[in-house]
């Protein structure tokens, strides 16, 4: 069978074509081309859109058709591991260490074959959009401060998009993502995209949306007022025992 691929045109402000017209198999493949630039990826993923290759490929960009989302009053922490956090000593922070935690994000792991989808090329665009206060990342650093884990992800008006997390400590990553939903709450922004489910996201209250439904959500979040910038005061210092008791 032929695939069907649109080509983006290379100004970077060029329109992505329907989301419906993305392909059944493999799921969700809508286009290939363009750049990784601040404009094309604000657009993207306000259009629910989000680019996802390997080096030595072209820029792919998705929308599938089933899509992952937690309610940022719906990320459930294991209780062995709210047992573990209370005398942990551990804490959470945010955009004080984006271009570590990308980094973190970006290095092989335990078991993984082949290489990384978050290349050199998309860490520079990610580092970019930070620059600009539209990326950025929910650090969790140990009793010695010595990062151990975080996510990082793009925000537009009241929604975030998560992008990858990862953790050099079990359930770092997981504490992130809590601290993260948990402040999203606190200000009103009720969704937190996370592309595409797996095992660990569906442990911790993650749901399977179909495509049109988030949509549809995106469409009234993305247009609601929100300042770009820095979230590290914004966001404050969280101690993991807190958030191991809500």
């Amino acid at each position: 069978m032929t695939l069907h691929l649109f080509e983006l045109d290379p100004a970077p402000d060029s329109p992505f074509p329907s989301v419906e017209l993305a392909l059944d198999d493999p799921d969700g493949l809508l286009a290939f081309g363009g750049d990784l630039s601040p404009t094309r990826f604000l657009n993207a993923y306000r259009s629910g859109i989000f680019p996802w290759f390997s080096e030595g490929e072209p820029i792919l960009w998705w929308s599938p058709s089933q899509r992952a989302v937690f309610r940022s009053d719906g990320v459930h922490l294991p209780s062995r591991l709210r047992r573990r956090l209370r005398n942990s000593g551990w804490t959470v922070r945010a955009d004080s260490a984006f271009a570590r935690v990308v980094a973190g994000c970006a290095a092989p792991r335990e078991g993984q074959s082949g290489g990384t989808w978050i290349t050199a090329g998309m860490q520079a665009a990610y580092l970019t959009l930070h620059r600009l206060g539209h990326a950025h990342s929910i650090e969790v650093f140990d009793a010695e401060d010595r990062l151990i884990g975080g996510l990082f992800g793009l925000s537009f008006g009241h929604m975030f998009c998560g992008d990858s997390m990862y953790s050099t400590e079990s359930g770092a990553s997981s504490l992130a993502l809590a601290a993260l939903a948990s402040r999203l709450h606190g200000w009103g922004w009720p969704l937190l995209d996370a592309q595409v489910p797996n095992p660990h996201t569906r442990r911790l209250g993650v749901e399977t949306w179909p495509r049109g439904d988030y949509l549809a959500a995106l469409e009234s979040l993305r247009e609601l007022p929100a300042t770009p910038g820095n979230w590290h005061e914004r966001f404050g210092e969280w101690p993991a025992s807190a958030l191991a008791a809500t």
